[in-house]
């Protein structure tokens, strides 16, 4: 009998982790930085506020993802690689909260006191949310990872041709060409190295994707020296919190329609790595969400969820510790203190990590794929329940003003493609499936361990 450490256990040389540490940090940094930079110039902040929104997030990201990879006295965090980042998910909710009270500093302070009221509620209930898991057997699970995937695609391309269609170099053939040079360097270094290399093989495309267009006079070096050095973050910078009743109801829905999406990748997190998901684990990834999103509240930030766009990377290069996540998350809070650092990275070409992303999000569809080769599809109900799962969940990729005539609250959720189809294949599930419970938890963990 042995006792091997499990690979999301595993510590690894100082060096390498570093570097698949930092992997980690370029994927995911534009996501990251996206809510504060979308958020200020709709609620009216000056540059000034909208450099330390950033900074904030950077250092809360950092603890918000050790919290989650390491966890605090086993109570808090799931103890699996998920990195923390600001869920887009609450942007618009956010926005409406803030200019209702005046936009700018006082308005924060009210989109504070609701994320701090909508954190504890978070953490209050994620025992009970967590017993939703009975509700995931593998054609669930695999419906829903297949979404994660096929919802993050779009944000792949539109980093490749630029988010405004008005803009003279969108859709440019320079720019779709460079994404299309970097997505084959990865490939190239993932199919022709071994070891080491092969696992950083985003990053190395990251890396030369930024000289060529640096060479082609495409990457703009300007902001890194206007960054100021040193940036710290400091509680309620904006004022003290204010609870606004139905701001802190409004930010609590949005929370729950987190939790779902929270519950999708963690779930997406566990089948990759191959550590049987459990409720327990499960409710320490909530609470990690409700803990730091309440710590944002205080820190000057948003709403936490875990960050689908490093799904894929480990789905990719099969690195799966959870420490080198961990690690990802102190480099997060070193960029956040320096901004200068965070400015370098800043750097990067959209284009450039368009092509990466291509690569990670379908990565993640082709995990999702896997597990639903492990569901009996020929049993009836089950393709079903794939089929109008993954169908819902596209509508809003493909017409995002699909919802838009309805109540608030169901765009709040309609607008979510991962959460409207996972309910969707949870409600599916149940009304067209034959049930065995006994059966379907042996399935899951079957699934879990292959």
């Amino acid at each position: 009998m042995t006792n091997a450490i499990h690979p999301v256990d595993q510590k690894l040389p100082w060096g390498r982790t570093l570097i698949y540490a930092a992997q980690h940090v370029l994927a995911m940094y534009a996501g990251a930085v996206a809510v504060p930079l979308v958020l200020a110039g709709a609620i009216g902040l000056s540059t000034e506020q909208l450099i330390y929104l950033i900074n904030a997030d950077l250092f809360t990201c950092g603890i918000a993802t050790l919290v989650q990879a390491l966890s605090i006295k086993n109570f808090i965090g799931s103890k699996l690689p998920i990195v923390q980042g600001c869920t887009f998910t609450a942007v618009t909710p956010m926005i409406i909260i803030a200019n209702t009270h005046g936009g700018g500093a006082a308005g924060l302070q009210v989109v504070y006191g609701s994320a701090i009221f909508a954190g504890i509620a978070c953490f209050i209930i994620s025992n009970y949310f967590s017993k939703m898991l009975r509700f995931f057997p593998p054609v669930v699970t695999g419906s829903v990872i297949t979404i994660i995937g096929l919802s993050l695609l779009p944000v792949a391309v539109n980093w490749i041709t630029g988010p405004n269609p008005a803009a003279a170099d969108y859709c440019s053939p320079s720019n779709i060409a460079l994404s299309l040079v970097v997505l084959a360097i990865i490939l190239f270094i993932y199919r022709t190295c071994k070891g080491f290399l092969g696992h950083i093989s985003v990053l190395l495309g990251l890396v030369f994707g930024t000289a060529i267009a640096a060479a082609f006079g495409m990457v703009d070096f300007h902001a890194v020296g206007e960054a100021a050095v040193l940036g710290v973050t400091t509680p309620f910078a904006f004022g003290l919190p204010v609870f606004e009743p139905v701001s802190c109801l409004i930010m609590t829905l949005v929370m729950l329609v987190t939790m779902a999406e929270t519950t999708g990748d963690v779930m997406a997190v566990s089948s990759i790595v191959k550590k049987p998901m459990t409720e327990e684990m499960l409710t320490k990834a909530l609470r990690a969400d409700g803990f730091s999103t309440a710590l944002g509240g205080v820190f000057n930030t948003f709403p936490y969820t875990a960050f689908a766009q490093n799904i894929g990377l480990i789905s990719m290069t099969g690195i799966r510790s959870r420490y080198i996540v961990a690690t990802s998350g102190v480099l997060l809070m070193v960029l956040g203190l320096f901004p200068k650092l965070a400015a370098v990275v800043a750097c990067i070409p959209t284009m450039v990590l368009g092509g990466a992303g291509l690569a990670m999000f379908g990565m993640v569809a082709s995990s999702g794929m896997q597990a639903l080769s492990q569901a009996d599809l020929q049993k009836k109900g089950n393709s079903m329940v794939v089929a109008i799962s993954v169908a819902v969940a596209l509508i809003p990729i493909g017409v995002p003003s699909f919802y838009s005539h309805f109540p608030q609250w169901v765009q709040l959720i309609g607008n979510s493609g991962i959460t409207i189809g996972s309910i969707m294949a949870i409600v599916l599930n149940v009304l067209l499936c034959e049930h065995k419970p006994k059966q379907q938890e042996e399935l899951q963990a079957k699934l879990s361990l292959q």
